[in-house]
């Protein structure tokens, strides 16, 4: 072998050692990547449209034909019932008609008005409504110290009822508590409020809830409208193995991130946040909402699993709207 095919083989071996390194790095970024996508949620509640009480009109007087004495007056004039035009005729023109023209002509505007009402608000002739209906989120991320925050979260998912409004509302207020509980950990904070009528709302938040969801690798504890989900101990070993050394020191490097989902009716707006006070805030009207204006919920937190880890790659990768707080 000469000395330039010698050459030449140095050269390819170097550059299979180069291409090797690579790989190998590459490799080991992604499994720490996949380390940290054990996640938790916790959700319920429904999108069904409220209903006003129809009261149909009462036959008290001869007016409403049908049921009235003698078969009322507008039997003549209206098919089936119910008052009619000659009534209101003569007192627009002025014919005659007395007090009881003027009840009847009060009564119908009374019935377009309340109709012009329900109309506004998205509402039927049934009487049901599509009212506002506001989407609000709140995401946190914490220094991984805060594990008794994870072990508080995974209390409350086996232990919740979030099959009622009531429970529901009881989550939402244990998880804004615990987390105001400790602002010392709080390293990021964001949150975004919009507004949606009540057919386009489930949209929206299943969106959202979706999109965080897709986060994970796997959910590892669920309580999600009372079915009570938990994931193998040989999952959370596996999930753990990939964390190695790493979840043991609890390096300050390592993050837990809680993202609260809610739906409630009427309309809330959540303060822009900057800052560790603006957060304090939109925990505190996030958590405020009350049970008769909850319509839905997800609390979901990573990492669940013991021994997994979020790490600061791991969060400007999946969650760069957070901000410094």
């Amino acid at each position: 072998m000469n000395q330039k095919t010698s050459s030449l083989m140095k050269s390819f071996l170097k550059s299979l050692v180069a291409i090797g390194l690579v790989i190998a790095l590459a490799m080991g970024h992604a499994d720490s990547a996949l380390a940290a996508r054990s996640g938790g949620r916790i959700g319920g509640g429904s999108f069904r449209a409220p209903s006003r009480t129809y009261a149909p009109p009462t036959r008290t007087s001869p007016g409403y034909g049908g049921g009235g004495y003698g078969g009322g007056y507008g039997g003549g004039y209206y098919p089936g019932g119910g008052f009619g035009f000659p009534f209101i005729l003569p007192f627009i023109g002025g014919g005659g008609g007395g007090l009881f023209s003027v009840l009847i002509f009060l009564s119908i505007a009374g019935f377009l008005v309340q109709s012009f009402r329900r109309n506004s608000d998205g509402g039927d002739e049934l009487g049901y409504t599509n009212p506002a209906v506001s989407i609000a989120k709140v995401q946190v991320g914490l220094l991984a110290e805060a594990r008794n925050l994870q072990a508080d979260l995974d209390r409350i998912a086996e232990k919740a009822n979030t099959n009622t409004n009531e429970g529901l509302a009881q989550v939402l207020q244990e998880t804004t508590l615990a987390m105001l509980r400790h602002p010392e950990y709080w390293v990021y904070g964001a949150d975004e409020s919009q507004q949606a009528r009540l057919e386009a709302a489930e949209a929206q938040f299943n969106r959202l809830a979706l999109s965080e969801r897709s986060k994970f690798t796997a959910e590892t504890l669920s309580n999600v409208n009372n079915q009570l989900k938990q994931g193998s101990s040989s999952n959370a070993l596996a999930l753990a193995e990939k964390g190695g050394a790493l979840a043991e020191s609890q390096d300050p490097g390592e993050y837990i991130v809680v993202t609260l989902i809610a739906a409630t009716q009427g309309k809330l707006e959540l303060p822009p946040i900057n800052s560790s006070e603006d957060l304090r805030k939109a925990l505190s009207l996030l958590g405020g909402i009350s049970s008769d204006r909850l319509l839905a919920l997800e609390i979901l937190w990573t990492p669940q699993a013991e021994g997994d880890v979020l790490t600061r790659d791991d969060v400007i990768a999946e969650y760069p709207n957070l901000k410094l707080v």
